[in-house]
Formats: C-alpha cells, structure tokens, sequence
C-alpha cells in the first residue's frame, strides 16, 4: 500500500501579488531621490508652506548652503516627479506634484515622528506607560484639522507632526509630549491665519534655549500691554526646560499662566506673523522678510548669572518692553 506523507513544512507556491518590475523600479529611483536630510526638510518646507509653493530663498533658510546647492536638490526632485516648477519673473517657485501630494504628506506624517520618537525613547518606564505616541499625534491633527476650517487639512496635518517631532527632540519624559503639542501647534496655526490688517501687534522675541531672555521678554510685553500687544518666544535651539531662576521669575509676573510656558523651536510662521522681531544673543538666525520690523537686545544671559543677576536682567528687559510697547501702541491705529 502506497502511502502519501505531507507536512506542514511543505511549501506549496500561491500566486503573488508583488509589486510589478517597472512599478518597482519607479518607486525605488522616487525613494533613492528622497533619500537625503535635506531635501526630506525642502519637501516639509513646502508641504507645509501656507502659500502651496517655496522659492529657493525660502529654502536656502534651512541649512548652510548655498542657492545653487538647494537649486540642485530642487532638480533631483523634480526629475522623479516629486515637485514641479514656475518661473515668475527671477524666480522660480516649487509646489508639490498633485499627483504626488498625498504619498509625499503621507511619507512626512508618517516616518519622521515614528523616527524621531525611536530615538529619543530609552524603553523606560515612562515610555512604557505611553506606547502609542503616534496614534495620539494622529489622534490631535484630526481634531485640529476638523476644528480649523480656514485653513487646508493638509496644512494642518503637517503642522501638528512637525510641532511634534521638533518636540521631541528634546522631550524628557513622554507624558507631557501630547498636550506641549497641542499648544506649540494651535500657536503656529494661529500665526498662519493672522490677518495684520486687523490684529493687534505682535512681537517674536528670539534667544538660542528660548530658557531665559526670550520667555522673560514675551512674559513682561503679556503683562505691561494688557492684551494691546501679543508677544510670542522661541529659540535657534531650544533646551529641555526653562531656567530655574527664570521659572521663579515667570511665576511672579504670570502667575499660574507660567506653568504653561516651554520652550519652542523657532519656526518660518512664527517670523510671518511678526510685526516685530527682536534678537537676543541668538545671531543672524531669522528669516528677513520684508514688512518686519528687525530690532537686537544685547542683554544678559540668566543661564550664566546668580539670582541677583536674573532679576537684573529681568529689569533691564522690562525697561526695554515698556518703550517697544509705547512705541507700537503710538503706532496702531
């Protein structure tokens, strides 16, 4: 009697539905072409871009290269179908490629705040008791994008995740993560619909942690303008936490209000919807827009001084703010 023994180590083939040669091809030269920090960070730029489009000079901001370094990116993106182009006079402006947008928003959603998340995170118990960051960013940018009507969905969405990743950089712990988000997010989005025409003056004060001078400064416009001038803060490279000394500070001029204060990347948005900028020992890192005013506060740094020196440098600020806030309030209309 003959007698047929099967397995269940048998491999049997079944029909495949891989992805075809040619597709394949396409799509790997697409990802060799995105393979690059850079050129991941024009993509963003320009996703993200209220206009819908970027020129060179607006990219030219994002690293320490020159024109024809971002023009040659700009082309190897556009050579794989990613970004198409306009000339309008001497310049050219980069928009998305319809047909690639939702891949390109999806590939930016999706990679850079599990990525980002990975790096930062030590598999601790803190990390352990939030193990689904993402969803939850997902989670926000939905109820962002459902709540902001004027402004495109798309728009939003990127908004929220890159709020998130620039967060996370140098997030400590992850349970206040999502709700840092949230605030840092709705700001940006605030500054995005601004109409100038009819909103009270608003003042972008620039420091390197965004830890001391920057925040003291907003703080003290919030307190002496009385809502009659907005004031916002951020930082070329922004620390963990706000200074000891400066926190206490904090305390005393906002109250319970300063427990809300972080510190916060410094973002294009941010400069748009500036009246005014002031610098505070962070260097040549804004952005020169025309319609701004640029101003620089040679100041002391409270990381480097006692106490004592703190609130010195708090009263040399608030000496500073209340001729800014005169100067504005004698200005608007």
């Amino acid at each position: 009697m003959n007698v047929t023994v099967t397995t269940e180590d048998t491999c049997s083939p079944v029909a495949t539905h891989a992805i075809g040669q040619d597709a394949a091809s396409s799509v790997a030269a697409t990802l060799k072409a995105l393979a690059d920090p850079l050129r991941l960070r024009m993509l963003s730029a320009i996703a993200s871009d209220p206009r819908g489009e970027s020129c060179v000079c607006d990219l030219a901001e994002l690293a320490d290269v020159s024109q024809p370094t971002v023009s040659h990116h700009l082309r190897v993106l556009k050579d794989v179908d990613v970004l198409t182009s306009q000339r309008r006079g001497t310049w050219v402006w980069y928009s998305i490629n319809p047909n690639r947008r939702r891949a390109v928003t999806t590939l930016l959603d999706s990679f850079a705040p599990a990525t980002v998340a990975a790096s930062w995170s030590d598999g601790s118990a803190e990390d352990a008791r939030h193990p689904d960051l993402d969803t939850r960013v997902t989670h926000l940018a939905d109820e962002l994008a459902a709540e902001i009507s004027d402004l495109d969905r798309a728009v939003v969405l990127t908004t929220v995740r890159e709020s998130y990743t620039a967060l996370a950089r140098t997030a400590r712990v992850t349970s206040a993560l999502i709700p840092l988000t949230e605030r840092f997010a709705r700001q940006r989005l605030s500054d995005l619909t601004r109409d100038r025409d009819s909103a009270v003056p608003q003042v972008l004060f620039v420091c390197v942690a965004n830890a001391g001078r920057s925040q003291l400064a907003a703080a003290l416009v919030n307190q002496i303008a009385d809502g009659k001038v907005v004031a916002r803060s951020a930082g070329s490279s922004p620390a963990d936490s706000i200074h000891a000394h400066v926190r206490s500070l904090l305390a005393e001029i906002e109250g319970d209000g300063a427990a809300e204060r972080f510190p916060k990347p410094l973002t294009d948005d941010a400069v748009r919807a500036a009246d005014v900028v002031i610098t505070m020992g962070c260097g040549d890192v804004c952005p020169i827009i025309p319609g701004i005013r640029y101003d620089d506060w040679a100041v002391g740094d409270p990381a480097l001084a006692s106490r004592e020196g703190v609130e010195a440098i708090r009263d040399d600020i608030a000496a500073r703010v209340r001729t800014l806030v005169n100067e504005l309030l004698e200005e608007t209309p």
